[in-house]
């Protein structure tokens, strides 16, 4: 199931005027707070009234402001997952989760109640109401009431703002699951470069009311002229394979013929995962470099030199294992003698790939439940 969107509406500090399709899979709405996000999530639940626009869930049509068509928000059978959990402090997770089963059409396609509890890991806490929950526990219960309602699609607003860092790295693993296993689409807003590298299926890039870019995470995070979330956020996606556990505490990645190693990960030998790696913490060189406590050594050919404001520039290189940004300083470029067409090598400490930046990379999706009606 596809999502088209067309929007134009006036907000107090920008002109939204946007267009974008969003596959199968998670679509994430990237970009910094003020560029529209919220707006167009709540213009597809109907939340907000646009002034002009259409969208439509393949062939079923939400809006069209020229046909004078609106389905009203209760009618569009839409999933909402907010910035907090929003569940009712007078029942169990166990009544909560079956809420929204209540409002779901009788001959609407559902999800097993079991596997979606098992898929968010939530079994124990059935009899426990909120109260007693962990912020990060609140979100999956939420999710998976959202999920029960049997709606044709999910929209989720920075479901992680509201969580500290352990809770996040909590949550993330459960979107990857519902993003590869569940057939129901999402739309995801967040201005976490993390975010977008583990979960999108489809990245569209908003700045100023406006779609900069669309497109696989892979690509939109390695184009340095893409920074919504500030240039510390800049960074490549690689897609990898695990290769090896070693007794040291390192895994060891595959990727394109080259080899990675970060601190040990849970992951099995042979999953595909993407790894994220910041600008910020590659080095370059331009000769093969010895004594050096790193690792990951990458040689490749620079693609382009993105020169900021400031002292800085984002150096984009070609590797086997995939395209590598490093943000250095223009003085550094200059004095290894960068260009398009160089030969250099990327470094990268094996310290400086953070957990948060790992996650399962997308699988074959399986047509595990009937289509969407």
């Amino acid at each position: 199931m596809s999502l088209s969107v067309r929007l134009n509406h006036k907000l107090p500090d920008i002109e939204l005027d946007i267009r974008f399709e969003a596959p199968a899979g998670v679509t994430v709405l990237f970009g910094r707070s003020g560029s529209g996000k919220t707006t167009i999530v709540n213009a597809v639940a109907g939340l907000v009234r646009p002034r002009a626009g259409r969208v439509a869930l393949d062939d079923w049509v939400l809006f069209d402001t020229e046909a004078g068509l609106w389905v009203p928000p209760h009618r569009r059978r839409l999933g909402y997952v907010f910035q907090e959990g929003r569940l009712f402090p007078h029942l169990t997770v166990r009544q909560n989760l079956y809420f929204g089963r209540w409002f779901a059409p009788r001959n609407a396609p559902r999800e097993d109640p079991d596997r979606v509890i098992d898929i968010l890991g939530i079994g124990h806490l059935l009899d426990r109401r909120p109260a007693r929950l962990s912020g990060g526990e609140k979100q999956r219960v939420a999710i998976g009431r959202a999920l029960l309602a049997s709606p044709r699609m999910i929209l989720a607003d920075e479901p992680l703002a509201a969580l500290d860092e352990a809770r996040k790295a909590e949550i993330l693993p459960y979107f990857e699951r519902l993003r590869d296993e569940v057939s129901v689409p999402i739309l995801y807003v967040t201005h976490s470069a993390a975010e977008v590298a583990r979960l999108a299926t489809s990245v569209v890039v908003l700045q100023d009311g406006k779609v900069q870019r669309q497109g696989p995470a892979s690509e939109v995070l390695a184009d340095p002229s893409v920074a919504p979330a500030g240039v510390r956020e800049v960074g490549a996606v690689l897609q990898v394979r695990v290769a090896a556990h070693h007794d040291d505490g390192l895994t060891e990645l595959e990727a394109g013929g080259a080899r990675l190693f970060l601190p040990r990960i849970r992951h099995a030998v042979g999953d595909p995962l993407r790894v994220r790696i910041p600008a910020q913490e590659v080095i370059l060189s331009n000769r093969p470099p010895e004594g050096l406590s790193a690792l990951n050594v990458l040689e490749g050919t620079v693609l382009s030199i993105r020169a900021g404001e400031g002292p800085g520039a984002i150096v984009s290189v070609r590797t086997r294992a995939g395209t590598v940004l490093a943000r250095v300083t223009r003085r550094s470029v200059a004095a290894l003698g960068l260009q398009p067409g160089s030969t250099c090598h990327a470094i990268v400490k094996t310290v400086a790939i953070a957990p948060q930046d790992v996650g399962g990379r997308m699988a074959a999706r399986q047509a595990r439940c009937s289509p969407r009606a």
